[in-house]
């Protein structure tokens, strides 16, 4: 096979450690590159040495593979782009997805752009997904693996890079990717598998929205707008919640919305967290908008199944009506359409 140049972003951990090995036994000319991100921010470095955690066991596994190896500091445009985005949300009573953001404009934007000033011909992630060659176009898959299955944050991918983007670990669990780790003497084979969000690393989310959101408090009413208690800010509740509502009224309430321009946190019984469908904008789809109505399976968060659904696309809008009511339907959050295994697009919750 020819020498193709692959940069592979690696992160410090198993899986993009492995991408980089599986390439380089594939006879690609491989350079590791790691993106310093929000973690990073309060320690300077030229780029030339292992800083951070992260960077350092990437960093250490170029070694062993005997491969370039490259940092690259992206913290203000992750601040911008993804943390600042995070906040904004929250503080308008949406929930949003801060990876399906990095992912379009940090992983397949900055960091495409910046590979291909280091002379690669093609990137590759550690994401568990599949990129297939058809007749007419690329199609991007779900990992051969339902459990690892990580296409939903990429519904953002487009035809343009689908050909230069490489997903080495898409046919794999993650046991044999610990496994070919292990065999291969890599020190990140037993890294634990990160939880949290890359910027809250200890999970907690609170405390970092106090930090970054004004918090104005306000009522906490039923659907009919009687006030039952006060909430400290829209920012701190999520649609479907049910404890530290701190009211007691005798029955089991949940969030049922978010209202920023009344400054109400809505509560009510669980039974009225269903809805037979939502609305999604900033639409993107891997191949062409739909033109007509399809019958597709919807994803309307990361860890929970897809489920059967008909999807009408408007011009700068989308209609999703699911065969079954769904629950806890969540602004800001992103609803990601399949059609078996191939991803068709997604958008961004408006309403349910």
């Amino acid at each position: 096979m020819s020498r193709r140049k692959v940069a592979v972003a690696m992160s410090g951990g198993v899986d993009s450690s492995v991408a980089a090995v599986l390439l380089k036994e594939a006879g690609y000319e491989v350079i590791g590159v790691h993106m310093k991100l929000w973690q990073h921010r309060s320690r300077p470095d030229d780029g030339s040495r292992c800083s951070s955690t992260g960077q350092d066991d990437a960093c250490a596994v170029c070694q062993i593979l005997d491969v370039p190896f490259h940092a690259l500091d992206f913290s203000s445009q992750f601040q911008r782009q993804v943390v600042d985005y995070f906040c904004r949300e929250y503080a308008q009573g949406r929930t949003p997805n801060p990876c399906v953001v990095c992912n379009r404009f940090i992983k397949f934007d900055l960091l495409m752009k910046a590979v291909e000033l280091l002379g690669a011909d093609c990137l590759a992630t550690g994401h568990y997904a599949r990129i297939e060659a058809s007749a007419v176009n690329y199609r991007l898959l779900k990992a051969a693996r339902p459990s690892v299955d990580q296409s939903y944050f990429l519904y953002t991918l487009k035809q343009g890079f689908l050909p230069r983007l490489l997903f080495p670990l898409g046919e794999y669990s993650k046991a044999q990717v610990r496994q070919m780790a292990a065999e291969r003497g890599l020190p990140v084979a037993g890294k634990p598998k990160s939880q949290d969000l890359c910027f809250i690393p200890d999970g907690r989310h609170r405390d970092f929205l106090e930090r970054c959101v004004d918090p104005a408090p306000g009522d906490i009413v039923d659907p009919e707008g009687k006030v039952l208690g006060r909430h400290r800010g829209i920012a701190f509740y999520t649609v479907g919640q049910r404890t530290g509502l701190g009211i007691a009224t005798g029955q089991r309430l949940f969030v049922l919305r978010l209202d920023p321009v009344s400054n109400t946190v809505v509560v009510g019984p669980e039974e009225n967290l269903l809805a037979s469908g939502l609305k999604a904008n900033n639409l993107s789809f891997v191949c062409v908008k739909p033109q007509r109505p399809l019958e597709v399976s919807a994803k309307i968060r990361f860890r929970t199944p897809e489920v059967s659904a008909r999807l009408k696309v408007f011009t700068e809008e989308a209609q999703v009506l699911f065969d079954q009511p769904q629950r806890a339907i969540a602004p800001g959050q992103a609803v990601v359409f399949y059609r078996g295994d191939e991803v068709l697009g997604g958008g961004i919750i408006e309403a349910s």
